[in-house]
């Protein structure tokens, strides 16, 4: 194929365009298949976007009580957060 190289070149050279051609025939057919599909009129109605949050009755180890201090210093860091 190319007097300036060996078989050995040739033969790699082939083997790594073959690859390359599979690699990207893959990713074609990966992005394809990964396109979200619209679902049908009505089916979006019927399934909400974002779970409704849970209350903190839900489960006790998703609250905690704070002592006065812990709250005076929550409240002092969230004044230090730039409100914009």
């Amino acid at each position: 194929m190319f007097p300036s190289i060996s078989l050995a070149q040739e033969t790699g050279l082939a083997v790594l365009l073959v690859a390359a051609l599979v690699w990207v025939a893959g990713l074609g057919h990966m992005l394809r298949d990964s396109r979200v599909q619209q679902p049908e009129p009505g089916v979006a109605d019927a399934l909400p976007r974002i779970p409704a949050q849970r209350t903190s009755a839900a489960h006790p180890m998703e609250s905690v009580q704070l002592t006065e201090a812990e709250e005076q210093a929550f409240a002092g860091l969230i004044r230090t957060i730039p409100h914009h």
